[in-house]
């Protein structure tokens, strides 16, 4: 940055904004809305011009907002949308109708944010984090350049004190609650589901897939005080599975107002059931609610092509590589099963990097079982694991698992570029190699594997 602009004036291109917005991490994750507040008002509250379905949830959360807003869009409606972290590119993380937010609109936006952000600096307040800029700028976006009818908003880390809770949806989906963020949340599952529960407003309805007592006790009290109605999966709605296979999925739904069969999705995994179904439902309430124009065939194209980067995804044929955003005990069970049920191989090889602030001891249970080579890497990200303490722990839980957990070859290789090449030179034809952990490293492989380029970083 030059000292012109560090003197305050205005960025010329989109890459000085993006840059001054992801220079804004070492101000860290600082939960709260105080800022956010601030901001809103200093704007003239643009997000009271909006119609939003938020989005919380442990895991789930960006294919449930990638049905929703496909769906929206298949329906005739301009829909944004906005999620984090982002694969690739930063402005992925916002959108409209499918589209990423133009350089010029995002560059003006941050141009009128930035005094604003370093006025709320010298406060009380302090400096703005870079999730709240983000935050900000979407709303910007949304209420004064693209008037989208409705917006799909997830959720960053948790939702009562997520800087997303600063507007007041028509609608709030809370997919499910699991292990996850634990030294922010909360150390148990009640914890964590107040946490998102926080998202629930006023007479908003809520739908959900809940499925633990002690997090759906918790969901259904907030519920209850805040004369929410609650559609909750396997009790208001349910999903059945017609059939699976390889990017391509069928099921029937059942729900309070009618039934929609033969639902086909291209995501794979089983889990990819109850996120739609969770979308599904979501459309049917905003039917019912908000007189959402739906045609049966816009809703079944919509389901078919809504498509997330980095879930599932298969990036290359030779050798064959799967990625997948996979990071905490949850979405480790939910891809052994899909490893397990979705996908065929001779030998499974296996390369995962971590943040350290995640429950590595559930997801690396529910994974060895099922590889043959696991290489352990770091992701080019500050609060990294360290792929030595990763490997150690692995051996101890291989060696619980007897003769089979000597069978399996544990790598270390900290250099991610360096061992994504190992992982690609132990995949023989029919094997299957696996990139897997914190998207951080998923968007990275990914930008590497399909464009030969790093990605941006940020959250």
């Amino acid at each position: 940055m030059s000292e012109q602009q560090a003197a305050g004036a205005p960025f010329q291109t989109a890459q000085e904004a993006i840059d001054w917005i992801v220079n804004l991490v070492p101000f860290g994750i600082r939960p709260g809305l105080k800022r956010m507040e601030k901001l809103m008002e200093l704007l003239d509250h643009p997000e009271r011009r909006l119609r939003f379905i938020h989005v919380a949830g442990t895991n789930g959360k960006g294919s449930t907002c990638a049905y929703l807003s496909e769906v929206i869009r298949q329906c005739g409606y301009d829909v944004g949308l906005f999620t984090s972290p982002y694969i690739e590119k930063y402005s992925n993380r916002i959108k409209l109708n499918g589209q990423d937010i133009p350089d010029e609109d995002l560059l003006a936006i941050v141009n009128l944010i930035r005094p604003l952000a370093e006025q709320l600096a010298q406060t009380e307040y302090g400096p703005p984090t870079m999730f709240e800029v983000s935050t900000t700028l979407a709303i910007v976006y949304f209420a004064r350049y693209a008037y989208p009818d409705f917006v799909v908003w997830e959720t960053g880390l948790g939702g009562r004190l997520d800087s997303t809770n600063i507007v007041s949806p028509i609608v709030t989906v809370i997919t499910n609650v699991g292990h996850d963020h634990m030294d922010v949340l909360g150390d148990t599952l009640d914890k964590i589901a107040a946490e998102k529960a926080g998202i629930i407003k006023n007479g908003v309805p809520l739908i959900s897939a809940v499925e633990q007592p002690e997090a759906l006790e918790v969901i259904e009290r907030i519920a209850k005080e805040r004369k929410s109605t609650l559609y909750l999966m396997n009790r208001e709605f349910r999903y059945e599975p017609v059939s699976s296979r390889e990017n391509h999925q069928v099921f029937d739904f059942a729900g309070p107002f009618r039934e929609v069969r033969d639902v086909a999705i291209s995501l794979n995994g089983q889990h990819q059931f109850k996120n739609a179904a969770v979308a599904l439902m979501t459309i049917e309430v905003l039917r019912q609610y908000y007189a959402l124009i739906v045609e049966d065939e816009d809703l079944l194209r919509g389901f078919k092509e809504a498509a997330w980067p980095g879930r599932l995804e298969i990036v290359s044929e030779q050798p064959r590589i799967l990625i997948d955003g996979a990071h905490n005990p949850e979405g480790g069970e939910t891809l052994a099963h899909a490893l397990r049920d979705t996908y065929h191989y001779k030998k499974l090889h296996f390369m995962m990097g971590m943040l350290s602030t995640k429950n590595h001891t559930g997801y690396l249970r529910h994974i060895l079982p099922l590889v043959n080579t696991l290489i352990l890497t770091e992701p080019n990200w500050h609060k990294k694991a360290d792929a030595a303490q990763l490997a150690d722990l692995a051996k101890t839980l291989l060696s619980e698992m007897g003769p089979a957990g000597r069978e399996v070859e544990v790598i270390v290789e900290p250099d991610w570029k360096r061992a994504l090449e190992i992982l690609k030179n132990k995949t023989e034809p029919g094997d299957l190699a696996v990139v897997s952990g914190t998207l951080y490293l998923i968007g990275d492989v990914r930008s590497w594997i399909l464009r030969q380029t790093d990605s941006e970083k940020g959250w």
